[in-house]
């Protein structure tokens, strides 16, 4: 079967307008006139995204919040969504979900599709947003010399989920509803070298940064900021889910907004990410993947 990294790989070859930043970023960036259009797509399925009995008014959420997030790592402005629904599991739950996940961000629902099938239920949407600052920040920009910054702890999402799954009681709200730093967003444009959203894992995350800079990255994992118990920190750095803005910014300049500095950024040796000063042993998973 195809892993995720390498059909990325393949379709590079179709996705050669400027605008697609060569598939290495979270978003496309389409100029238009004086303006710059940032356009991002997520899909969620259920089994791999969200639990089969999960409240489907949760699942809205968090669809709407992942793709604004990425909107975030571009400091762009939200404009408005479109949706691609399967029809499923309690379709009005959904609907009171979207209703205030949109109401919360203040973003419109602009069209999109509806289907019917089997199997487990999928859903996408297309985020698109307005450049607050431009150049738009992308991963990209990473250069020997910066910091690396991360707004918030890890973590927080891999312990919503055990405490959904075990009904314990516990608080999983980071897993079900997280948020978009669209302000964080906003506020750091115009400082980053270069930013993005932790999805699949600080270490995942950070390596790919780092290869689309063309540099290396040093993570120091003992400042990464846990939403977990200490015990725990190997398996926050890699779990994703957490919807941080990670970033860099020159040197000793100060973010804009609270953050942690969480490493370093060092002219490109033989691994793109090392973690505390030495590579991760070769096969070792870094984040998530889809396969």
């Amino acid at each position: 079967m195809t892993t995720e990294s390498t059909f990325i790989a393949a379709l590079r070859a179709l996705a050669t307008h400027p605008a697609a930043r060569g598939l290495d970023d979270d978003c496309a960036v389409l100029d238009l006139g004086g303006e710059a259009l940032v356009l991002t797509h997520d899909m969620l399925v259920e089994g791999v995204h969200f639990l089969p009995e999960q409240d489907r008014a949760d699942v809205a959420w968090k669809l709407v919040a992942t793709n604004l997030s990425d909107l975030a790592a571009k400091g762009a402005e939200p404009l408005g969504v479109l949706l691609g629904y399967q029809l499923g599991h309690d379709d009005a739950r959904f609907l009171d979900g979207l209703h205030e996940v949109l109401d919360h961000y203040g973003v419109l629902l602009l069209g999109g599709d509806t289907v019917g099938g089997a199997g487990p239920q999928a859903m996408g949407l297309t985020a698109l947003g307005r450049a607050t600052h431009r150049p738009v920040p992308a991963r990209s920009g990473a250069r020997a010399g910066d910091r690396l910054w991360l707004t918030g702890p890890v973590g927080g999402a891999m312990i919503g989920l055990e405490a959904l799954r075990g009904g314990t009681g516990g608080d999983s709200t980071a897993y079900r509803r997280p948020m978009a730093l669209l302000a964080q967003g906003w506020a750091l444009a115009p400082q980053v070298t270069a930013m993005m959203d932790l999805s699949d894992g600080l270490l995942l995350d950070a390596s790919r940064m780092a290869r689309a800079s063309g540099v290396t990255i040093d993570v120091d994992s003992a400042a990464v900021p846990l939403a977990c118990p200490e015990e725990r920190r190997q398996e926050a750095l890699r779990w994703g889910d957490d919807y941080q803005l990670l970033f860099t910014l020159p040197g000793q300049a100060e973010p804009l907004v609270p953050a942690h500095c969480v490493g370093r950024v060092l002219p490109a040796q033989g691994a793109a990410l090392l973690v505390d000063g030495a590579p991760p042993p070769d096969g070792a998973a870094l984040g998530f993947e889809h396969r």
